[in-house]
């Protein structure tokens, strides 16, 4: 009994020790840059390119209509931030922060360096780690030029006085990613557009197209099922499931031409947010088409010439479920 005793207190101890360490434990960061983006015309149009269509900023810090598809944000409110529905199942209260040009309660008053360092390394202007539901780990591959594309266009963002309380996150998590973040060493170059499918990846990662379109564990994607869809996306009462992409004949797009591909983003190209159809179950979705729609033909087709590449993974996705059934 007395060594039991022993045990447990040793136990207790360790328990102790490792609290006080995630609980102490600072996230790994570097003094922001001390730079100046210069704001011009092309890396304005570039910016918003990234954020409005390619990496969809909008769809995370963006009040949107989910009454309309595919949840079109709402302009007056554009990049205020939100908190995001529960029935995400997310590991506690998280809200995505206000990036319009506010001073107060926006960006206005961030330094370019700051706005850098937290985007690709996930650390916020006041030293703290972001929640990694921001995809930092995925914009640490950014090329710089494209960062400083997307910092010019976010100056341009009309100021919203909309104050966001912080994100508050669950026991363990709220500690476990002070892990996260790391900082860019280096330049970062992007990928030349002649390699169609080094190019096509790049587009991928900074669309975050794996982490939606792959099974999920604790948020990574589970080993081997990458892109073969299958992630449930609750909001109310509706539900989605994230379609296969990977090159399977049977179960994915293996059949798909490129053009094809090419076409069902395009199709979207002529709806706006007042021209949208009502959102119900049969086509709730995530996916933002309306930005999407909007990529570059060359873009898409990097895209696909990639997903070429990916391993086929036979997996059957019923997307849209008839309600009763889930």
């Amino acid at each position: 009994m007395k060594k039991f005793a022993i045990a447990l207190f040793a136990l207790a101890l360790l328990a102790g020790g490792g609290f006080a360490w995630l609980a102490t434990k600072k996230p790994a960061f570097v003094q922001p840059l001390d730079m100046k983006v210069e704001i011009t015309d092309e890396r304005i149009t570039r910016g918003r390119y990234l954020f409005e269509n390619l990496a969809d900023c909008d769809g995370c810090h963006s009040p949107r209509d989910w009454n309309r598809f595919p949840g079109p944000v709402i302009e007056a409110e554009r990049a205020s931030g939100f908190e995001f529905p529960a029935e995400l199942g997310l590991p506690g209260r998280v809200i995505s922060a206000n990036l319009s040009s506010d001073p107060e309660t926006g960006l206005g008053a961030w330094t370019d360096g700051e706005i850098l360092r937290a985007l690709r390394e996930g650390v916020s202007r006041d030293g703290r780690a972001l929640f990694n539901f921001m995809p930092f780990e995925h914009y640490a591959h950014m090329s710089d030029e494209d960062a400083y594309a997307l910092i010019a266009y976010m100056r341009t963002i009309p100021p919203v006085r909309k104050a966001q309380p912080r994100t508050e996150l669950v026991f363990p998590v709220k500690y476990l990613i002070n892990d996260l973040p790391r900082p860019v060493n280096g330049p970062v170059a992007a990928p030349t557009k002649e390699d169609r499918v080094k190019y096509g990846e790049y587009l991928v990662t900074l669309g975050e197209c794996k982490t939606c379109h792959s099974l999920l564990d604790k948020g990574v994607p589970v080993a081997g099922r990458e892109f073969a869809g299958g992630e449930p996306f609750r909001f109310d009462t509706r539900l989605v499931r994230s379609a296969n992409i990977t090159p399977d004949e049977e179960t994915g797009i293996g059949l798909w031409s490129e053009d094809r591909f090419v076409a069902k983003f395009k199709g979207y190209a002529e709806m706006t947010a007042a021209n949208a159809p009502p959102m119900n179950q049969s086509n709730f979705t995530i996916m933002p088409w309306l930005g999407l729609a909007r990529l570059t033909d060359e873009d898409l087709r990097a895209i696909y010439a990639y997903l070429r590449t990916i391993p086929a993974i036979r997996h059957p996705v019923d997307v849209h479920p008839q309600q009763g059934t889930y």
